[in-house]
């Protein structure tokens, strides 16, 4: 029996010749019958794939094999399933592209990034050291959501702050507003699904003069991994493919609530009317429903 796996991967590092890296990546994941989304740009590699286990293996062999991607982060979650032809049900297809930016912060001059990595980020905690650092300065430590708000709006780090983001690239204006400016005198921890986004995110907030910036090194996936849900994160974790959340535990909270009816869920889903872009967090039973804005306009 086919067993479906997900890796989700990235890597910073100077690449001279991003469209090279699109061919072989292509290439590559079309030969092994993977699936899932790639984006590539002068500063690295951020992606996620999907497919069965024997398949993802030899794309990770070829994947390390380059030296810039040697020791890139990756992640191995659950698939959902594996098709009669070899392909995981959790994606659509392979996409691969190369952009501006691997993670759209809309700030593209703003990321420096050299063989090591990202220049000028927060400091790097693993999980134990953010429970180590929460233990030695109590409420003082400020969690600060990398993501959008819809995303946390089925999970978070307890008392985080959730920045009125409906995409990345919300978060300079929001930083340049000054919103958040009293924060930068306490110790920032910021938090995204893998990691990625808080490389950038936290370096932005550095060079914003945020003094004491800190980055949960692999994200909530290692945190939970590491703690599950016996920590101090609550509720489901959002992700972009076909699952749509997944749990750390099977006892995992449910914090999110519904925006038809105000009954709790882990649920997100898109608005069901074809011509409206927005999504929300909807239980089973509202999730036919349009939702208000789209309502209203119509």
């Amino acid at each position: 029996m086919p067993t479906p796996k997900i890796v989700l991967f990235y890597a910073f590092a100077p690449l001279p010749d991003p469209e090279a890296i699109r061919l072989w990546q292509r290439d590559l994941g079309e030969a092994l019958r993977l699936r899932g989304r790639i984006l590539i740009s002068p500063h690295g590699i951020n992606g996620t794939l999907g497919g069965d286990l024997p398949a993802v293996k030899k794309w990770l062999r070829s994947f390390r094999a380059y030296a810039p991607f040697r020791d890139a982060d990756v992640k191995w979650s659950e698939g959902t399933a594996v098709d009669a032809d070899g392909y995981s049900v959790d994606f659509p297809k392979l996409s691969v592209k190369v952009r501006d930016e691997i993670v759209s912060f809309g700030a593209p001059g703003d990321l420096r990034v050299d063989e090591h990595g990202v220049v000028g980020g927060g400091t790097r905690l693993s999980p134990d050291a953010l429970h180590e650092l929460v233990a030695e300065r109590g409420d003082d430590v400020v969690f600060f959501d990398g993501r959008n708000a819809l995303e946390a709006g089925i999970g978070r780090f307890r008392g985080a702050i959730v920045p009125d983001a409906e995409t990345t690239r919300d978060f300079v204006g929001l930083l340049d507003s000054g919103a958040y400016d009293d924060l930068k005198g306490r110790p920032v921890v910021t938090y995204c699904t893998g990691g990625i986004r808080c490389e950038v995110l936290s370096s932005l907030m550095t060079a914003r003069g945020f003094g004491e910036v800190y980055q949960l090194e692999g994200g909530i996936v290692r945190y939970g991994e590491r703690f599950g849900d016996d920590g101090l994160w609550d509720g489901s974790l959002y992700v972009f493919d076909g699952r749509g959340s997944v749990d750390f535990s099977d006892h995992a909270a449910v914090i999110g609530v519904c925006a038809g009816c105000g009954t709790a869920t882990n649920r997100t889903a898109n608005c069901p009317d074809p011509s409206c872009r927005h999504q929300a967090v909807v239980c089973e039973t509202c999730v036919a429903v349009p939702c208000a804005e789209h309502a209203a306009a119509v």
